[in-house]
Parts: structure tokens; C-alpha cells; sequence
């Protein structure tokens, strides 16, 4: 098997797993709301006053040890929009297998663009 046959193999694989990121983080995510839609129909509410909800990391996962839908609903949410963050991730090594320094560059930014943004509105809430 020649290097560029190797290459190509390895690449194929990489965006099969890609593919599976993406595939799996909306599945999980959807059965994670899912959840809580099922818990706030089976408690008849959300599981906090009105008015409040979990906002930040620690507030959301005590809640859903707690079993609190609204928190349930909000880790899902919290998941889904992990998902396509952890595909630039992985998209980076992609790039750096196939030695494309431009776009190994381009999405690193990409991936500091959705850290920072991500930082600023946790915080800016």
C-alpha cells in the first residue's frame, strides 16, 4: 500500500468518525431533552419557580442530579451545542493528518472564535 493509498484510507476514516460525532452528539442530545420534556410532564412542572432557571454549569448539573427538568433540558441543550464544536476539534487533527497547514490554522481560529464566544456569553449573562 503506497503512502498516498494510506493517506487516503486514514482520511476516510477520520471523517467516518466525524460523521459519527455529529450523529451521536444529536442522538444523545435529543434523548437528553427528550427526557426532560417526559420528566416535566410526569413532575407538571419544570422544577423551579417561575422566573428562574439554571444558568451556569454548576446550577444545570445540580439540577439534573435533582432531576429537575428544566435542567435536564438545558444539559441537552448544552450538548447539542457542544456537538459541532467538538467536530472543529476533531476537524483540526483531520487537517494535520493531511498535512494542510492553511486549514489547520483557519479552523484553530474557528475553534478560539467558538471558545471565546462561548466564555463571553456564560459570562455575559
Amino acid at each position: 500500500m503506497s503512502e498516498k493509498e494510506s493517506k487516503a484510507k486514514e482520511m476516510h476514516q477520520v471523517e467516518l468518525m466525524i460523521g459519527q460525532i455529529l450523529r451521536i452528539g444529536v442522538i444523545v442530545s435529543a434523548t437528553v431533552i427528550a427526557l426532560g420534556i417526559i420528566l416535566m410532564l410526569i413532575k407538571g412542572n419544570g422544577g423551579y419557580p417561575n422566573g428562574v432557571q439554571p444558568t451556569g454549569f454548576r446550577s444545570i448539573f445540580t439540577g439534573v442530579l435533582a432531576l429537575r427538568p428544566f435542567a435536564v433540558i438545558m444539559l441537552g441543550l448544552f450538548l447539542l451545542i457542544l456537538t459541532p464544536t467538538l467536530r472543529v476539534a476533531v476537524s483540526i487533527y483531520a487537517f494535520a493528518v493531511e498535512k494542510d497547514h492553511l486549514y489547520v490554522w483557519i479552523t484553530t481560529v474557528v475553534l478560539i472564535i467558538l471558545i471565546v464566544a462561548s466564555i463571553i456569553g456564560y459570562f455575559g449573562s
